[in-house]
């Protein structure tokens, strides 16, 4: 049975079950502060089992896209060295939300791998929690295991949580003995074994308690059920093989890679540990890059840097030389849309992201090689790198240190492991504090304790004022009986919309005949309960009031005119720079829009004025929006886009611009593009490695702009005596002008400082058998100053020339020293000196050398004491 079709029938056994299949959430967690990277199935259902939210299914079933790579769990290192450890790997799961509990949830684990995949039930046994009789008495009397089979086991085997807090509880293990031929192959090898002889298959997880902050576990609302299986791990059993990559979901990804290294699986150890790593990094790779991750120095984007430098290394290793790794990750793409067809159309924009980082990792350790010389050479006494300098190496300059420590055996040095370790561990914590996750703040308990029961009715789309009543008071964290002063009012029904996807919450007014309270922001918390946040300008407002709800209507349709124009700059964008671009993030509010994409170069002048075209065309030919709500997934199948970082229910609602635009959106839009009016961008720029972001205004603000820029194009003309037409050649006209007049008097400058210098040549002295002229000049720019040295210095033939000089109240001191006398005397050593007197200091070159001062008034003073100076120095 091959991976794919374990992969489909896990998922069928569990719909013919009554099962929902939910696809896979992205790699970059929503709504969880806590994570990294999504690590478990159960990640996108947190909320769910939390009793944050409700979904229209109590039972679902997934395959989900795992990274492991950070955080609690890390399992980099192991990766391509072991059978079992990857950075990227398909969990696959079933979830029940207080719907069927431990029985059952242990006869689907039973029946599918007995019944569906046909393994054999005596190879395999279970463990269960110590204190969880009720798990091991269902093993016991509905499954019929022997007592023998039902292994008890403590907290680390046998109780799980997603992370230090949140939903867990006591979990069975269902086991495999993959027979006497694998693993250690040890007389005395048993269950407990670290071998992979007795192979743990699937952890079923009875979800009981919520873990806080202070380890206190709290009942969850309702008992639940969460499994992990993973993928990789049963194709190996199914497929009779003992390591994962010998399954049909690998082998054909390393031997495309040994294919372009010229080599052969299975020849080399070495060689078949680096393509491992590179078939694992390269899946890891694809679909981070898939999922909006670019490689950067820190979060998310240092952990996807590092496993792509690590698999880059490895080809290295292998004779790879040049860009290969994009090519993997592209066979990757194709090897694996089957399944994720979200692939299929980021294959250009994953190669570019790849192939970008090559060329950036080449220039890195070139850059490092070069380092590491010095390195060398500082060092050659101790003959050890120490763990500082292996850290600043690795983390400054994200030079591998398996590549440095090859260089230093084969230099007989050796590397101070144990001081890196300590680095890196210092670095670690040091990233503990600042990790935010995924950006998401914490909330109080009192917001997710209403959200577990409260549910706005939002209206907005079609209404701008409602009359309503007061559900909830929030203020200082706490539930309240008035509104008095700042806090939050929830109501049964509301056209307040709700921050969210990029859109500003709206502002407004609730009302009574007595009260008036001013909404400054809109919030929504757990599956639909919204607040208004604000404060009371008059009167009191009390729960459970009638009450008048009021949307600022001037800046919801402002707002409505910056979200529709997202769309189609979205749109825009791809027509003019390629299909690879795609949303990175965005902010719409009353006053401007903001449209994060990626894209890896800058977007030209010409390009901004051919999207401008585009979107202002579409807006004048002012199309209707239809918005609709469709299942998810016939929304994709017919074209609509979903974006990155959005999270998605099975319902979704579809915008679209006639046939220019379609995408999955749930904020606020105009009815017709012409309510627009005009669109205009104002800045375009780089956010960060493959990013960029452009900016723009519309409808008022967008002709306020341009009236802004038609003023000051006239004011400019009137100002140069020429027209708004001619202003640009104006300009360059006064520029060249300018040029010529500063080429003629730094020739000016140049001819007196000759002169000046001529001029001197009686003042030179003898101190220590050295020629030393020492000067005041009246003309302090440095340029002119150094070129007085070089001409006096030329004149003396050989000795020391110190000219000082007063520019903007600050003092400046030049200072040269012929290469025959650099030996004697340096002038770094001597214009520090000088500078001092002055209050300052300096230096450079033994030749040549230029310092400051604070002291204008000392000039003199310090003038008069270069003689003595260079005698005390020579001396």
């Amino acid at each position: 049975m091959t991976g794919q079709e374990i992969r489909k029938k896990f998922l069928e056994y569990f719909a013919e079950h009554g099962h929902e299949i939910v696809s896979s959430s992205s790699l970059v967690p929503h709504d969880d502060p806590t994570l990294l990277f999504t690590n478990a199935g159960m990640n996108q259902f947190k909320d769910t089992f939390l009793g944050r939210e409700t979904r229209s299914y109590t039972r679902a079933t997934t395959s989900q896209k795992v990274v492991r790579a950070g955080g609690k769990h890390n399992d980099l290192e192991n990766v391509g060295v072991t059978s079992r450890h990857h950075t990227f790997f398909e969990m696959l799961g079933n979830f029940s939300f207080g719907d069927y509990f431990k029985e059952d949830a242990i006869k689907f684990g039973w029946e599918f791998l007995t019944k569906v995949v046909g393994l054999p039930a005596e190879k395999m046994f279970v463990s269960v929690y110590n204190d969880d009789e009720e798990a091991a008495q269902i093993w016991r009397d509905v499954i019929g295991l022997d007592a023998k089979d039902i292994e008890y086991r403590g907290e680390k085997d046998n109780f799980w949580a997603m992370g230090d807090t949140g939903p867990c509880g006591p979990c069975s293990e269902i086991h495999i003995d993959q027979g006497e031929h694998t693993g250690c192959q040890s007389p005395d090898c048993d269950r407990n074994c670290e071998c992979d002889r007795h192979l743990e298959l699937w952890n079923l997880v009875f979800m009981q308690y919520n873990r806080s902050e202070d380890g206190t576990l709290t009942p969850l609302p309702k008992p639940s059920i969460d499994t992990g299986m993973g993928l990789e791990r049963v194709a190996s059993v199914v497929q009779g093989v003992t390591s994962n990559y010998d399954t049909d979901l690998f082998l054909p990804i390393i031997k495309y890679i040994a294919d372009l290294a010229g080599k052969k699986y299975g020849d080399s150890e070495k060689d078949n540990v680096s393509m491992r790593v590179i078939a694992d990094h390269s899946r890891a790779a694809t679909f981070l890059i898939g999922d909006g991750v670019l490689p950067a120095n820190d979060g998310r984007g240092y952990v996807l840097r590092r496993i792509m430098r690590r698999a880059m290394r490895h080809g290295r290793m292998l004779g790879l030389e040049g860009a290969f790794f994009y090519k993997v990750c592209g066979f990757v793409v194709d090897f694996m849309k089957g399944h994720y067809i979200e692939l299929a159309d980021k294959k250009p924009y994953i190669a570019k992201v790849v192939t970008n980082e090559e060329q950036s990792f080449s220039r890195t350790l070139n850059t490092g090689l070069k380092i590491i010389d010095e390195l060398l050479e500082k060092n050659k006494d101790s003959k050890t790198i120490s763990g500082e300098d292996i850290f600043k190496m690795y983390d400054t300059f994200g030079f591998p240190v398996d590549l440095l420590a090859d260089i230093a055996e084969d230099n007989g040095y050796v590397l101070d492991n144990a001081g890196f370790e300590q680095e890196m561990h210092t670095q670690q914590e040091r990233a503990k504090k600042s990790w935010s996750g995924s950006g998401e703040q914490r909330v109080a308990d009192v917001y997710i304790k209403l959200a577990s029961t409260l549910k706005s009715e939002f209206v907005g789309y079609e209404e701008l004022e409602a009359e309503s009543e007061v559900a909830a008071i929030i203020k200082n964290d706490a539930q309240s009986e008035t509104a008095e002063g700042e806090c939050d009012i929830i109501l049964t029904k509301t056209p307040f919309y709700a921050e969210g996807g990029g859109q500003a919450g709206d502002i407004g007014y609730i009302k009574t005949d007595t009260a008036v309270f001013k909404v400054t922001g809109t919030h929504k918390y757990g599956d639909g309960m919204i607040a208004m946040r604000g404060f009371t300008e008059l009167g009191v407002i009390k729960m459970g009031e009638t009450v008048k709800a009021q949307v600022d209507k001037t800046a919801r349709r402002a707002t409505e005119r910056n979200h529709t124009s997202t769309h189609i700059l979205h749109k825009a964008l791809q027509m003019v720079l390629g299909d690879h671009v795609r949303q990175a993030g965005s902010q719409v509010n009353p006053e401007r829009l903001r449209f994060d994409f990626n894209h890896y170069a800058p977007v030209s002048a010409e390009e901004i004025m051919r999207i401008e075209e585009i979107a202002n065309e579409e807006i004048q030919a002012n199309t209707a929006l239809k918005k609709t709500y469709m299942n998810i997934d016939d929304a994709v199948n017919s074209g609509a886009m979903a974006l990155f970082g959005e999270k998605y229910g099975n319902k979704v609602r579809v915008v679209e611009i006639g046939d220019f635009s379609k995408e999955l959106c749930g904020g606020c839009h105009v009815d017709r593009t012409g309510d627009i009016g005009l669109l205009k961008v104002t800045s375009e720029a780089s956010v960060a490695s493959g990013v960029r972001r452009i900016e723009a205004v519309t409808g008022m603000a967008a002709v306020a702009g341009m009236q802004k820029l038609d003023a000051l194009a006239k004011d400019g003309a009137k100002l140069l005596k020429t027209t708004p037409d001619g202003l640009y050649e104006r300009m360059v006209e006064l520029t060249d002008s300018l040029k010529d007049k500063e080429k003629e008097l730094k020739k000016i400058a140049d001819q007196m400082a000759s002169k000046d210098a001529a001029g001197l040549m009686d003042d030179v002295k003898i101190v220590s058998g050295i020629k030393v002229l020492a000067a005041k000049l009246a003309n302090g720019d440095a340029d002119a100053m150094r070129k007085f040295v070089d001409t006096a210095r030329d004149r003396i033939g050989s000795g020391v020339v110190v000219a000082g000089a007063v520019t903007d109240d600050k003092v400046i001191f030049v200072c040269g020293v012929t290469k025959d006398t650099t030996g004697k005397v340096k002038a770094g050593d001597i214009v520090r000196e000088v500078a001092k007197i002055t209050g300052g200091g300096g230096g450079g070159r033994p030749d040549m050398a230029q310092a400051g001062g604070k002291h204008p008034e000392k000039l003199d003073e310090a003038i008069a004491n270069v003689e003595k100076i260079v005698e005390g120095l020579v001396g």
